[in-house]
């Protein structure tokens, strides 16, 4: 690890410790040339995943998008900051799971409206009814039956 100071390449570590719920490793460090301490973080290196659209255009996962998605749909609901991003967490969290490196954006959409369904079912309408692009309002009114069953 090169020093951010100096940038002499000799440190120690004089501190580890598991940060981000075991996730990351946090080490502080100490260059062994200008005694000045500095921080450095090792995560994981997740496998890039790339997800299949319907017309089978191929496209980076983007979690950021991912999430819009669901702030989107969770707009004006009693749906926190912190619930957004444990579903968002829980998607993503499975489709690496899947150990495999293109997914269907339908896979996803399923995943998110599942989550949704159980955590506000105003938010999994929204997100439902572009999701699965309702043409008509009977369409709209079919899933709501759905819910009410």
């Amino acid at each position: 690890m090169r020093c951010p100071f100096c940038g002499e390449e000799s440190d120690k570590v004089i501190d580890s410790r598991s940060v981000q719920e075991g996730k990351a490793v946090r080490r502080r460090r100490e260059c062994q040339s200008c005694n000045e301490r500095f921080t450095t973080y090792e995560y994981i290196e997740r496998v890039a995943l790339t997800v299949i659209k319907t017309d089978q255009r191929r496209e980076p996962f983007d979690r950021a998008k991912l999430k819009r998605g669901v702030e989107i749909s969770t707009a004006k609901r009693p749906v926190s900051a912190k619930q957004i991003d444990a579903l968002v967490e829980d998607v993503e969290n499975e489709l690496f799971k899947l150990s495999k490196s293109e997914v269907a954006s339908q896979l996803i959409g399923e995943m998110v409206m599942e989550r949704l369904r159980d955590l506000d079912e105003v938010a999994y309408v929204r997100f439902a009814s572009v999701y699965r692009k309702f043409s008509d309002k009977t369409e709209f009114v079919d899933e709501l039956k759905k819910l009410i069953q």
